[in-house]
């Protein structure tokens, strides 16, 4: 299993802006098709971005073009750049890890608070 470290989380008004890391212990990170997703009090863990050992990227459409993910294969960190954050954006994000043969890990998850 990957062990994932999730970090910049925090309190921030509408408008504004957070930049979340996840740090991993892949020996072989580039392997690793990256994700992040989130879960707000009383719903579902969704999707909100993920990027492919290719740099691909997928987004939700709740977030497009106001969050950007990106990767740092060298430091085997992925990050989560969002701008123009919404008081519905509010949820504990979590950072996920995938291949085909090592299946999923996930990280222990960062608030994001926005406040209106």
């Amino acid at each position: 299993q990957v062990q994932l470290v999730e970090s910049g989380g925090g309190l921030v008004q509408a408008g504004g802006s957070l930049r979340l890391s996840c740090a991993a212990s892949a020996s072989i990170f580039s392997m690793y098709t990256m994700g992040w997703y989130r879960q707000a009090p009383g719903k579902q863990r969704e999707l909100v971005t993920t990027i492919t050992n290719g740099g691909s990227t997928n987004y939700a459409d709740s977030v497009k073009g106001r969050f950007t993910i990106s990767r740092d294969n060298g430091k085997k960190t992925v990050y989560l750049q969002m701008n123009s954050l919404k008081p519905e954006d509010t949820a504990v994000y979590y950072c996920n890890a995938h291949n085909a043969f090592a299946g999923s890990s996930w990280g222990q998850g960062t608030q994001v608070t926005v406040s209106s």
